[in-house]
């Protein structure tokens, strides 16, 4: 592992509402639900193989770690195929393509029915379940979401790594102004730390996740997931109640990034430049 200053994620077998808004809600703490979604056909029916059974001729949008391109548009897939080739991929070897944010009401209605919506104590956005599919090695950048929600991450098939640091971390983390990344050449999973000293300062958490378990991330908390097998997970979210976050998240989604999408589009490629290089100014000048 990683000279990160990372502590183990709590884990519980189960967990009551009580419990959950008074041990990991209310002090904003991350927790990994290990036996929660037993119950549920999801737990039984979803893996790889059923994916390609049930989405097979769905053409879905891919991803993979190249660096952020002006030309770019927000969310803008690299590549695209069919669901089954893509779990044949997946399957027959390593691959930096990953599926992200697929909106599974959307386009295969039906596994709404294998799953149901925990009563965490957190009113869950219905409409909003997302589904997140990576290859052997293949890993997200360090982020935050943008609307700084409460998440509830279900992993299926296989085991993958999750780092996670809270906002109040953000001075050491190199992140990218007017952004919700890191820098994107930081391989969180074994730093270089000669490079990248502040990170030293860094307090976060980690866990290995497995198939049917359920993370908890806080409102705002940057996360990094690398897939350790090939395998896909779910995440449902709860908008932040903390007005700070709140504030954040309308600020991210109606200045923000509209604000990055226009500099995009009047300075190209030195706009990114000069992002990169604030990231670096920016965190040197907090921890020297």
């Amino acid at each position: 592992m990683s000279t990160l200053n990372l502590q183990d994620i709590p884990r519980v077998k189960n967990i009551t509402k009580a419990e959950f808004i008074s041990n990991y809600f209310k002090p904003q703490k991350p927790v990994v639900i290990e036996s929660f979604i037993e119950d549920w056909p999801a737990y039984t029916k979803w893996s790889l193989d059923y994916m390609k059974e049930i989405a097979g001729d769905k053409t879905v949008p891919l991803y993979d770690d190249r660096p952020v391109d002006y030309k770019d548009g927000f969310n803008e897939p690299h590549a695209k195929m069919k669901m089954s080739v893509y779990v044949d991929l997946l399957k027959t070897k390593p691959t930096k393509y990953r599926i992200f944010l697929w909106n599974i009401l959307k386009e295969i209605p039906q596994l709404q029915n294998d799953f149901s919506y925990p009563n965490f104590g957190l009113k869950l956005m219905k409409s909003l379940p997302m589904l997140f599919f990576g290859g052997r090695d293949s890993h997200t950048f360090m982020h935050y979401d943008i609307d700084l929600a409460n998440i509830f991450h279900f992993h299926f098939e296989g085991k993958k790594l999750c780092i996670l640091f809270d906002q109040n971390q953000n001075n050491y983390l190199y992140k990218i102004p007017h952004s919700l990344i890191t820098r994107e050449d930081i391989d969180f999973s074994n730093p270089n730390l000669k490079k990248w000293p502040a990170l030293k300062h860094a307090k976060g958490w980690q866990c290995y996740l497995n198939h049917g378990e359920i993370l908890y991330m806080p409102e705002g908390y940057w996360h990094y997931m690398k897939y350790l097998t090939p395998g896909f997970s779910m995440s449902l979210r709860a908008i932040a109640r903390r007005p700070k976050n709140l504030g954040k998240a309308l600020y991210n989604v109606l200045i923000m990034r509209h604000f990055d999408n226009f500099m995009r589009r009047i300075k190209g490629q030195e706009w990114i430049d000069w992002k990169n290089a604030q990231a670096i100014s920016r965190t040197n000048k907090t921890f020297s």
